[in-house]
């Protein structure tokens, strides 16, 4: 072999083996790098947070209890509250006046009138439209009341000794602890009189039979 050919292939081993080293040394060189693969992962479902039912706070609307001051003549509902004066009630007012001053109201229309613990012993009160008025613990020891319309009337822990109320009206009238004593009934209507607790001593029972 001619020195030439020696000092071509000598040139070439000194080129190529450096090389081969190199590549041997850094692998990686001869690895192209691939981006790393994401995974896609699944949404979670939205977690909806649990909210307590809240009861509103309301107060409840409260009316007091307040008793109105009547006075004798104030005209009363059927509730016990006053009311205002219609054109029939409205005369009643001096009527009822008429009434406290000279006990004399035969006939009168007395419908509705308070006269709650009124002073009308032996009063003359013979047909008067007493209808839905207000007796309470009214005083009408020996009054004439007959023929008057006590139709619904309160007469609860009235004082009616002695009186007459022969042919009158007391249809759901209110009598509990009223004292009857003596007193004449002869003729009433009492379909639905609450009489509970009621004297009855000596009175003259609608019958006509005295009650002993």
């Amino acid at each position: 072999m001619k020195s030439s050919q020696i000092l071509f292939f000598g040139a070439i081993a000194t080129t190529i083996l450096p090389l081969t080293v190199s590549c041997s040394q850094n692998p990686q060189s001869r690895i192209v790098s691939q981006p790393p693969v994401q995974t896609a992962q699944p949404a979670s479902p939205a977690v909806q947070p649990t909210v307590p039912n809240a009861q509103p706070n309301i107060q409840p609307n409260i009316q007091p209890n307040i008793q109105p001051n009547i006075s004798p003549g104030q005209p009363l509902s059927q509730t016990g509250q006053t009311t205002t004066p219609a054109a029939s009630t409205q005369a009643n007012s001096p009527t009822v006046q008429r009434l406290l001053t000279t006990k004399e109201c035969q006939g009168c229309d007395l419908r509705g009138a308070n006269l709650q613990a009124a002073d009308l012993e032996s009063a003359n009160l013979q047909n008067a439209n007493l209808e839905g008025a207000n007796l309470y613990r009214a005083d009408l020891a020996t009054a004439n009341l007959q023929g008057a319309n006590l139709q619904g009337v309160n007469l609860i822990d009235a004082d009616l000794e002695k009186a007459n109320l022969q042919q009158s009206t007391l249809q759901n009238a209110s009598l509990q602890r009223a004292d009857l004593e003596d007193a004449n009934l002869q003729g009433a209507a009492m379909q639905g009189a609450n009489l509970q607790g009621a004297d009855l001593e000596d009175t003259i029972l609608p019958t006509g039979v005295v009650r002993n």
